[in-house]
């Protein structure tokens, strides 16, 4: 058989690309008729978070390459100049379909259960009243008009922030006629305000702030006649520069830096679809943009700012069904975590089951006598994080406590720089890991004095240490006191907190340094188990797919006869089904209520099965450029656990999209067969609880 060259272009899927298709899957959730509808309403707001981010970071970095005349090529061939032509073909697809079906199908729903966008026009007489009432005494206030002339410039625009363009006749008291203003809407004031039922309406009628600012934009200007009022909103380069070869003091490095976040060069304008070509044309050359940068919507400008209507309706029937987290048996028998653990070890499968132990495991630390150090990593926390609290409580109870503080958190970095000020205030050691690595690995180590001995307690994750995430993200946890775990952990947080070279791990794989290695070489080995006739599977469970020489390999191992099948929730760059590369090979994307973020690998290997969980997705970033961690599951029950919690979304036909080797998605449908949901499953299984889709 002639070996064909995996490189060849038309072999991968360009990642931008996959990104843009995720979004479409998650906006096919606002489409579903099965889902809840305040929850189809909240997947819209998650599409357009989602394209948020992808225009501050991933455009805009293409923008930054085609800028240089960059000629770099990824794994499919496509420079960045022809990568951001598709994007903008494709974006200006999504937000079209978004913007139609938040209008023609999710408004009249929520109308038809009492829940409505009262528009200017339909406003009764107190409605009226009510709103110039608002805008007297709420809005006007804080509001500052921007007159447009040569000693007031176009003035910086706030990312993603709120804006009016204004087109004014008249002269002001000055005898200024320039005839254009802009008007910035307070961040501070919620974009959706609900009106009372003095006024005749509804128990959940609101108005939009853009609306009530249309509707009195005129009180800004008095003596002058407004003749016209456009909502834009300008989206901008996100992405943190930190020079980390010359930076002396990360903290203060990045600290300095979070100001321009605001501020930086921008890469898409959103307009009302009211608005004239002669203004969006000011507007784009203002910003130094073109017309595939532009965005005409139908619509609030930001629809990120709806996410909150859901918690504001209490109207549970149009929600999911609340649940309460199961708690493992080993939990409801004993209050002593360390008991537990020395048992056995312990499973975790969040959201289905709690986020509890992992914070009892902490706070029994903070307070035990015979425990001496804590090592934790923080890579996103949230604002009120009882973990923060219970490291505070150790460090001020004595213990030695270390915590390496991830600064580079995309997003999260004001929130990890008050939380590093605070652990230090508390006496905590922090750190903030590797110049150059981002430090993404998910562990506590617990050192504990027994007999006179030290023992290793670990937790180690696949997600954050963050408790609202923990329910919503789908994320396993182990804690062990296995001792060649327990040590392996110990020199990863030395390699960390210290220098020189770490020590060989006995168990765990770790990025930049073992990890990418050790999976190339379990998937070469499948290949020889399939070859020479031995069970060969593999079943592999992430976030996004895009290393060459990982792709590379799963083609050769399909080649060999090895059946794969892949459970990727975002991006994907291998091309699934192309015949003599990848027949053997499947892709998943399983999108419902909880996000998936679990990392799982299971390798058949002849008959002897290993399983691993991770903190890393097979990406270049991850495998090459941080620290992760990749750790076994060798308990035999427990890896039987989780083979049958993949085969479960293997088997979902109900929110579950297959990847075809055009690089479009299709999603999986019932017919005869019985409809199965992987996360309904987990919840009856894990949670005892039967809740509908």
């Amino acid at each position: 058989m002639d070996t064909p060259d995996l490189r060849r272009p038309e072999f991968y899927i360009n990642r931008e690309l996959s990104l843009l298709e995720f979004n479409r899957r998650v906006l096919a959730q606002a489409k579903d008729e099965n889902m809840p509808l305040l929850e189809r309403l909240r997947f819209i707001c998650i599409t357009s978070s989602n394209m948020d981010e992808f225009f501050e970071i991933r455009v805009a970095g293409l923008k930054q390459k085609a800028a240089s005349e960059s000629v770099q090529y990824g794994p499919d061939n496509l420079n960045p100049t022809e990568v951001l032509k598709r994007i903008s073909h494709a974006s200006h697809e999504l937000v079209d379909e978004q913007y139609r079906v938040l209008n023609e199908v999710l408004f009249p729903l929520l109308a038809a259960e009492e829940i409505r966008f009262v528009k200017r026009g339909d406003w009764n007489r107190e409605q009226a009243a009510w709103v110039r009432d608002f805008f007297q005494h709420e809005l006007l206030p804080v509001l500052s008009p921007l007159g447009l002339d040569p000693a007031h410039p176009f003035p910086k625009i706030l990312n993603k922030s709120l804006n009016f363009i204004v087109k004014l006749k008249g002269k002001d008291a000055f005898g200024r006629s320039s005839g254009m203003a802009v008007v910035q809407a307070p961040r501070a004031l919620p974009r959706l305000i609900q009106l009372p039922a003095e006024c005749g309406s509804g128990p959940k009628d609101y108005v939009f702030l853009s609306s009530i600012i249309h509707a009195h934009v005129d009180d800004l200007f008095p003596g002058m006649q407004v003749k016209g009022c456009y909502q834009f909103r300008v989206t901008r380069n996100s992405d943190l520069f930190v020079d980390e070869e010359e930076v002396e003091d990360l903290l203060r490095a990045v600290e300095g830096e979070l100001p321009s976040r605001r501020y930086g060069e921008a890469v898409r304008l959103e307009a009302a679809d009211n608005c004239p070509p002669e203004m969006t044309d000011f507007l784009l050359d203002q910003f130094g943009l073109g017309h595939d940068d532009l965005f005409i919507v139908n619509g609030p400008v930001n629809l990120n700012r709806l996410m909150n209507l859901p918690d504001m309706v209490d109207r549970p029937d149009l929600k999911f069904p609340s649940y309460v987290p199961g708690m493992p048996e080993p939990f409801t028998l004993s209050k002593d975590v360390f008991k537990i653990i020395r048992s056995g070890d312990v499973l975790l499968h969040h959201p289905f089951e709690s986020f509890v132990p992992v914070i009892d495991f902490l706070r029994q630390a903070a307070t035990d006598l015979n425990v001496l150090a804590i090592k934790q990593t923080l890579y996103r926390t949230g604002p009120e994080s009882a973990v923060v609290d219970a490291l505070v409580d150790a460090a001020r109870a004595g213990k030695e406590v270390t915590v390496v503080v991830e600064l580079r958190a995309r997003f999260d970095e004001a929130a990890n720089i008050a939380l590093a000020n605070r652990l230090q205030e508390a006496g905590a050691h922090v750190v903030y890991g590797v110049v150059g690595y981002k430090t993404h690995a998910k562990m506590i180590l617990v050192v504990r004095r027994e007999e006179g001995k030290l023992r290793h307690y670990v937790h180690l994750g696949t997600g954050n240490y963050h408790s609202r995430t923990a329910r919503l993200y789908t994320d396993y946890g182990l804690l062990t006191c296995d001792a060649d775990l327990g040590e392996d952990v110990h020199q990863v947080f030395l390699q960390l907190t210290s220098l020189g070279r770490g020590s060989r791990l006995k168990k765990l794989l770790q990025a930049p340094f073992t990890l990418h290695k050790g999976l190339i070489e379990r998937i070469e080995r499948e290949a020889e188990h399939a070859r020479e006739g031995r069970p060969a599977h593999i079943i592999a469970k992430m976030n996004g797919l895009v290393e060459p020489k990982v792709i590379r390999a799963l083609y050769t191992a399909s080649r060999a006869g090895v059946e794969i099948d892949l459970l990727v929730r975002g991006i994907c760059g291998l091309r699934p089904g192309v015949p003599g590369i990848s027949d053997n090979i499947r892709v998943r994307s399983i999108v419902g209520r909880f996000l998936e973020h679990t990392r799982v690998n299971y390798f058949a290997n002849g008959g002897d099965a290993e399983v691993y969980c991770s903190s890393a997705d097979w990406m270049v970033r991850n495998l090459l450029n941080r620290v992760e961690t990749a750790f076994p599951i060798e308990n035999k029950q427990l890896q039987q656990r989780i083979i049958r919690e993949l085969n479960y979304y293997l088997q979902d036909n109900m929110q579950a999209w297959e990847l075809q080797s055009d690089g479009a998605y299709v999603r999986a449908a019932p017919g005869r067969a019985k409809p199965r949901s992987a996360q309904l499953i987990l919840l009856a299984e894990l949670a005892g609880v039967e809740v509908g889709p």
